[in-house]
């Protein structure tokens, strides 16, 4: 199950502020307590989601990251488990929680109430996901993109907000302009006052009396966007980053959802990819590598030449440090590596056949591989395979 938004879980907006950010966990905590959900599995895990949401967000150089790249920038996969930083388990969280309470969180008893409603409830726009491709040359460099994105904007019409005038409105009966209902019920742990979403107004608060035409009241029309995406060095295949509010509008002025962007990385013609380094199979002929030559190994900035020592042997690995693609966390730069081959041809004329059987009886070509040079390339072999 892939992992949900952190902003989503603790139900803020990214320009949240860190009072903000922490005032929406304590509500989750307090919602989902164990002593407060005794057996409840379900309660348990969105306890310990809210917890590893806040443990992130809270920290701004991991918020940082996780803006930018998503659930890959803080160490999580979108369907791993718990790995957004510190909490191992429960136990964990529970010793958190003397910061984030003022105080020892042992149990629910000390609180008379908890989850007091907070305003009118603001809608936010979907997520929208696009796959853009990208070169190795792209890919080590970095990037700007533009691209086309059908999605839904505010309406110019009537700015987004879905009412024909500024006086298209009532208060809401229900919940009297609060957005938001409260009832107290009586538990074992005393008066619990919780609060939920007005279901007459969604939580708006009012309600339009008369809606715009060209929206129908929604405050948001299909259109197209061109959107301009900085992509850093050192992306990867399936590395997700996110464009902070350039997803879908909200209904009725709410907050934008945000743009997912997907990494696709377009094959290189001679040039594989290993994490940060570069592979490149060079395949030489059997004199070029017994005598030694020079050969024009490619690379993302052009063609460099390398010098081949005379007796090289196959599966001899080269490396060009620094010829490789950029860490994306800015931790330096992999390398290129050279894997040499050697080619055999599959057919001789005769004179070429002549020249080989005599050297077949040659001293130079009647010792084998060493014991140390047997060992050396089973272990490049296991490298590769």
């Amino acid at each position: 199950m892939a992992k949900r938004d952190y902003y989503e879980v603790l139900e803020v907006s990214k320009n949240a502020t860190p009072e903000e950010i922490k005032k929406a966990y304590r509500k989750k905590a307090l919602q989902y307590h164990p002593d407060k959900n005794p057996n409840n599995k379900e309660a348990e895990e969105k306890f310990k989601e809210a917890a590893e949401a806040y443990e992130v967000l809270s920290n701004p150089e991991k918020k940082q990251r996780y803006d930018q790249f998503g659930h890959a920038g803080v160490g999580g996969a979108a369907g791993g488990g718990f790995s957004g930083g510190g909490f191992h388990d429960i136990e964990d969280i529970f010793a958190s929680f003397g910061d984030i309470f003022g105080g020892h969180f042992g149990g629910f008893g000390g609180f008379g109430s908890s989850s007091r409603g907070g305003g009118r409830r603001v809608s936010r726009g979907s997520d929208l996901r696009v796959k853009v491709s990208l070169t190795l040359k792209e890919v080590i460099e970095g990037v700007e993109k533009k691209i086309k994105v059908k999605k839904y904007v505010a309406c110019d019409h009537c700015n987004g907000t879905g009412a024909k005038s500024g006086s298209s409105y009532t208060t809401c009966n229900t919940c009297r302009g609060s957005g938001h209902v409260t009832r107290v019920t009586n538990t074992l742990l005393g008066q619990m006052q919780t609060s939920s979403t007005c279901p007459t107004c969604q939580g708006e608060g009012k309600i339009i009396t008369d809606k715009c035409s060209h929206c129908a009241g929604e405050g948001i029309v299909r259109d197209e966007e061109v959107i301009s995406i900085r992509i850093p060095a050192g992306v990867g295949e399936g590395m997700q980053l996110n464009v902070s509010g350039r997803g879908n509008a909200g209904r009725r002025g709410g907050i934008n959802g945000d743009l997912l962007v997907v990494i696709a990385e377009e094959p290189h013609p001679d040039l594989q990819r290993d994490g940060n380094n570069l592979i490149y199979n060079l395949f030489l002929s059997f004199p070029e590598i017994t005598l030694g030559t020079t050969a024009e190994i490619p690379t993302a900035d052009g063609k460099v030449k390398v010098k081949i020592d005379a007796g090289t042997q196959p599966e001899k690995i080269l490396r060009l440090r620094g010829k490789g693609i950029p860490d994306v966390n800015g931790y330096g730069r992999g390398d290129l590596l050279v894997r040499i081959h050697v080619w055999i041809p599959k057919k001789l004329n005769s004179e070429e056949r002549k020249i080989l059987e005599r050297l077949m009886s040659s001293p130079g070509f009647l010792d084998g591989p060493s014991a140390e040079e047997k060992s050396f390339f089973q272990k490049m072999k296991d490298m590769f395979d």
